[in-house]
């Protein structure tokens, strides 16, 4: 199993309707794409910025490809993001995950 996090940030005031917005594209294109087992959204409120993880896990790097394209690690925006985030992170990152009870063998689907 694969987990892929993504990072963007938005002015605090922006920050509810970003969280809407993120539901219903990222998120809701993650759990519609074949071999997503799951994404969430983790956010924190940091002075006058907002910081948004979405935490997707996946079943192997074709099925994030199926989401993403060829070029996996490069971040995938929507139209709408320039309305809200403060930059453009380039990349995402992906992290093989672990059984924890069994820590020499991979999480499997």
């Amino acid at each position: 199993m694969i987990a892929r996090i993504w990072h963007g940030m938005t002015k605090i005031e922006k920050a509810d309707e970003y969280l809407d917005y993120l539901n219903k594209t990222g998120i809701s294109d993650y759990r519609q794409t074949r071999g997503n087992l799951g994404a969430y959204i983790l956010r924190r409120m940091e002075n006058e910025t907002a910081h948004f993880l979405t935490l997707s896990f996946w079943e192997s790097l074709e099925a994030i490809k199926t989401f993403a394209g060829e070029d996996y690690e490069k971040a995938r925006y929507y139209p709408q993001d320039k309305e809200f985030l403060l930059e453009f992170e380039p990349n995402v990152k992906h992290y093989e995950m672990f059984d924890n009870t069994n820590r020499s063998s991979r999480c499997s689907a």
